[in-house]
């Protein structure tokens, strides 16, 4: 008999449900982050506009990350999943067609409204399934299929870029996104009805009960999230930017330095872990942040394509560092009964900072140049690291809402 997974399903049926249509849409994602910065600066707008651009998908997502709370704890996790991979298969069809700055924005913020709905409910699924003493291994492995399906995108971005054009690219990542919406269909079960469960302001009142309860750890988590978040983002930004316009490297050159840092960064998930489930959720989050500032403050000092991948390859080891360590942290505080609705506003706050990344970037270009820019995103590394090591506790001994 085939073992089952912490969660209830089979191993396979996580892998046809849950995993291979993250990394199938991540994948997605992955091509993009070549070739969507290089597209949207095609328009001839500045860095801060194309900063926009880039973000835009980020910005969709965070306004839709409490009413896809919502959605999921009413509706359940199947349709979540099947209706975002919907929106982000039409958005990102429909930006092949696009020849409009503003247009490319919007459907970029639709896209982003799927993501959070697909995104939101898989982690919800894990949360809700799997044991805290097993938690870090079990999202680690989540986020690690999520850098396998993103490590080879950028360079597949760089390659159907300089070969068929950039908009062309858009049409394969909404085909990727159709084949997650057809797994989906395929192996997701629908919830069964639990007996006593909770009504919508009864799941809503069990958030706002730890908000209140928990309100200085929250906060102090919350706001080290935002700028975790921000230096993820803002290097994926920055190193396409900073190669084109600083470098004068084509799209296929920067393909395969972000595929370079991407594939050391997946080659961690496991052991990261492994580490956060015997050690705590500490010891993979702080370096992580350290590590990653000082590649971002590398990237000033370089001045070839050799430069720029040694520094995005640091990246990718401190990124690596901390695989799975946000979905961790807010799986830990998670209250039971309200999962879903939780689980919203953690990914709001740090989609907030995903959205900040890039506009921090693009908007600090203009007055400071990139080189100045890397040096703040540095800063706001070293600042996430801090306080998770001095502010937030280590949830892995016990959750928030059992120590308040």
């Amino acid at each position: 008999m085939e073992r089952r997974s912490d969660a209830g399903m089979t191993r396979t049926g996580l892998l046809l449900a849950v995993y291979l249509p993250a990394a199938l849409l991540l994948f997605g994602q992955g091509i993009l982050l070549t070739t969507l910065p290089l597209y949207a600066k095609s328009f001839d707008v500045s860095l801060g506009w194309v900063g926009l651009a880039v973000a835009a998908a980020a910005i969709g997502t965070m306004l839709m990350d409490v009413p896809a709370g919502a959605v999921v704890g009413l509706l359940g996790q199947r349709p979540a999943m099947v209706l975002g991979s919907a929106l982000v298969m039409a958005s990102t069809f429909a930006l092949g067609f696009g020849h409009n700055f503003v247009l490319l924005v919007l459907l970029r913020i639709a896209a982003g409204v799927g993501t959070a709905l697909w995104a939101l409910s898989r982690h919800a699924l894990l949360a809700r399934g799997v044991a805290v003493a097993r938690r870090g291994r079990a999202v680690s492995i989540y986020g690690g299929v999520n850098r396998i399906g993103t490590f080879a995108g950028p360079l597949a971005g760089g390659l159907i870029g300089k070969a068929y054009g950039l908009q062309e690219s858009f049409f394969a990542v909404s085909v990727l996104a159709a084949a997650a919406l057809i797994l989906s269909l395929a192996f997701v079960r629908s919830e069964p009805v639990p007996a006593k469960r909770l009504e919508h302001r009864a799941r809503w009142s069990v958030v706002l009960h730890l908000l209140r309860k928990g309100r200085r750890e929250l906060a102090a988590a919350g706001g080290a999230q935002i700028f975790a978040q921000m230096i993820r983002a803002g290097r994926q930004f920055l190193i396409p930017i900073y190669g084109a316009t600083i470098l004068g490297l084509d799209a296929a050159q920067i393909g395969v330095i972000m595929t370079s840092a991407a594939v050391l960064d997946m080659l961690l998930f496991l052991p990261v872990g492994v580490t956060m489930d015997r050690f705590g959720r500490k010891v993979a989050t702080v370096p992580s942040f350290v590590v990653m500032a000082a590649g971002v403050a590398l990237i000033p000092l370089t001045s070839s394509y050799l430069g720029l991948l040694l520094a995005s390859l640091v990246i990718g080891f401190g990124n690596g560092l901390g695989s799975g360590t946000m979905m961790t942290l807010g799986a830990d505080l998670a209250p039971a009964g309200a999962t879903g609705e939780f689980l919203g506003l953690w990914r709001l706050v740090g989609d907030a900072g995903s959205v900040g990344g890039p506009l921090v970037v693009g908007g600090l270009a203009g007055v400071a140049g990139l080189r100045g820019s890397a040096f703040v995103l540095a800063a706001i590394g070293i600042t996430a690291a801090l306080m998770f090591a001095f502010l937030v506790r280590e949830t892995r001994r016990a959750p928030l809402d059992a120590m308040t």
